[in-house]
């Protein structure tokens, strides 16, 4: 395949981030549908950015979108998956299915990670199911366990300081 391009995600690419949650809580077959990821606040907060409190967001595609990887700052108040503390981005990708297993995901990632140290953030996080495979993606590249918080698949990667 090709290297995708890359670009920003837009902050009115909602649609994108429904389809992309619908797909990541839906790993594994059908849980979840679209009404679900719409209305239950637990996924909701995934499905937009807001630009008034840091969240990011990459798009990767070549004719049509191949993923998107987005970061997230959610508040205490409602808080996600992966979520440490509100100064620690939670982030999600999301490869379409015939995209996957040819290096989308961990471009998508890597562009990112640079991202969020550009933006100066000391930590990434991320909630993975632990049968998911992407785990392995995410262990490749550095991100660890979170202490006690193994059995939720919480992840950490500490980035490096300039």
């Amino acid at each position: 395949m090709k290297s995708p391009r890359l670009r920003p995600l837009r902050h009115d690419e909602t649609a994108l981030l429904e389809a992309a949650t619908l797909g990541n809580v839906n790993w594994c077959g059908p849980r979840f549908t679209i009404d679900d990821v719409r209305e239950r606040p637990e996924f909701a907060h995934y499905t937009h950015l807001e630009s008034g409190r840091g969240d990011f967001g990459i798009v990767a595609e070549q004719s049509d979108i191949l993923g998107v990887a987005w970061a997230v700052l959610l508040p205490e108040s409602d808080p996600g998956y992966g979520f440490l503390n509100p100064a620690v981005p939670e982030l999600s990708l999301w490869v379409t299915p015939t995209a996957r297993r040819r290096g989308v995901g961990r471009t998508l990632l890597r562009a990112l990670i640079v991202q969020a140290a550009i933006f100066e953030f000391e930590r990434l996080s991320l909630s993975v199911e632990k049968d998911n495979p992407a785990k392995d993606l995410y262990l490749s590249e550095g991100f660890t366990d979170v202490p006690g918080r193994e059995e939720d698949g919480v992840m950490v990667l500490r980035l490096v300081r300039r």
